[in-house]
C-alpha cells in the first residue's frame, strides 16, 4: 500500500506543470508592437502629418515673397462662404454622383453578357478593360482628340443625323459631362473586371433553381445574381466615389476648370489656389482640403452606415 502512494506521488511529480504565459507576455508585447511601428510610421508621414499641416495652414496667409508667415484666424474659413465656392461644391457634388452611376451600371451591365461562355468574350473582356491602363492624363488626350471639331468621329455621326455638335468642352453645360464621361471611361475598365469577377463566383446551382422557381430575365438578376454580387457592387461604389473626389488631371487637361470655372471641382479648386499662376495661397487651399476631407468622412459614412446594410456576405 505505501508502495502505491509512493508511485502515485512520482507520477504526480513527473507530470508536465502549465508554462507560464505571463513571463512571455512583455516580450510579445514588444515583438508585436516592432511589427507596429511600419503601419504607425506610414500614418503619421502620409496622414496625420499632413492633417495637422493643414489645419496649421489653414489659419495663415501668405506674405509677398508666397510664404504662410502670418496668422489670419478664420478668414480662410470665412471666404468659403461664398456662392463661388458653393458652385464649387455644387458641381463636385454632380460630378460625383454622375460619375458613381454611370461607372457602376454601365460596367455592370458589359459584365453580364461578358461573363457568359461565348467564343470571343475574351477579347472583349480585354479591349473593354483597356482604359484601366491609362493614366487620367492620357485618357483626356484621347477624348479631347475624340471630340476635336476637326476629326471628331463624334460630330460626323450627329452631322449625319441633321444635329449641330456642341462645344463639348468650351460650352458650359456640356463640358463637366464631357469630363464626367472620360472619368466614367477610366473608371470602367478596373469596375468591370471587379464586377466580372463577381459574376463568376455566382452558384450555377442557385440559378437553376430559381429557374425553377420562374425566375428569369430581370427578375432573376435582380433578386439572385445581384445581391450575390453585392459585395462587389459595394466596393465598386467605394472606389469609384474616391476616384471621382480625386479627378484633377481630367479637369487639368481637358478643360482647366473653364469654361468660366463650370468644370471647377473641389480638388481643382485647391491646386489652382495653391499652385497655379503664382497663387500660393495655401491657406485658403488647406481650408477647402479640409472641406474635402469632410465631405468624403460623410460620403464614407452614409455608404457603410446605409448602403452596406445591404450587401449580403456570403
Amino acid at each position: 500500500m505505501p508502495s502505491t502512494t509512493a508511485r502515485s506521488g512520482n507520477a504526480g511529480d513527473s507530470a508536465p506543470r502549465p508554462r507560464n504565459r505571463k513571463r512571455h507576455r512583455p516580450r510579445e508585447i514588444l515583438l508585436g508592437m516592432v511589427f507596429c511601428i511600419p503601419a504607425l510610421a506610414g500614418l503619421g508621414t502620409f496622414v496625420f502629418f499632413p492633417l495637422v499641416q493643414a489645419l496649421f495652414l489653414s489659419t495663415r496667409g501668405t506674405d509677398i515673397n508666397g510664404n504662410p508667415s502670418r496668422s489670419v484666424g478664420g478668414q480662410n474659413f470665412a471666404q468659403l462662404f461664398t456662392p463661388e465656392f458653393g458652385t464649387v461644391l455644387l458641381h463636385t457634388l454632380f460630378f460625383t454622383l454622375f460619375v458613381v452611376a454611370a461607372g457602376v451600371v454601365l460596367p455592370m451591365a458589359l459584365a453580364v453578357p461578358l461573363a457568359q461562355r461565348l467564343p470571343g468574350m475574351r477579347v472583349f473582356r480585354t479591349l473593354f478593360t483597356l482604359p484601366f491602363a491609362y493614366s487620367a492624363s492620357a485618357a483626356s488626350v484621347v477624348w479631347l482628340l475624340m471630340l476635336d471639331p476637326s476629326m471628331s468621329p463624334v460630330n460626323w455621326l450627329l452631322e449625319l443625323l441633321g444635329m449641330d455638335a456642341p462645344g463639348w468642352t468650351t460650352e458650359s453645360p456640356w463640358a463637366l459631362l464631357t469630363v464626367a464621361w472620360a472619368t466614367v471611361w477610366v473608371a470602367s475598365g478596373f469596375n468591370l473586371l471587379v464586377l466580372g469577377a463577381g459574376l463568376a463566383g455566382v452558384d450555377e446551382d442557385v440559378l437553376e433553381a430559381a429557374r425553377l422557381d420562374g425566375a428569369t430575365g430581370l427578375r432573376s438578376f435582380f433578386s439572385v445574381v445581384l445581391p450575390m454580387i453585392s459585395p462587389s457592387v459595394f466596393f465598386v461604389v467605394v472606389t469609384t466615389t474616391l476616384t471621382s473626389l480625386q479627378a484633377l488631371g481630367q479637369v487639368q487637361v481637358m478643360t482647366d476648370g473653364g469654361p468660366n470655372g463650370s468644370t471647377s471641382t473641389l480638388v481643382f479648386s485647391i491646386y489652382h489656389n495653391a499652385f497655379e499662376n503664382g497663387n500660393n495661397n495655401y491657406g485658403l487651399a488647406s481650408a477647402q482640403g479640409l472641406v474635402l476631407l469632410v465631405v468624403g468622412i460623410v460620403l464614407a459614412a452614409i455608404q457603410f452606415g446605409v448602403v452596406e446594410r445591404r450587401v449580403h456576405y456570403r
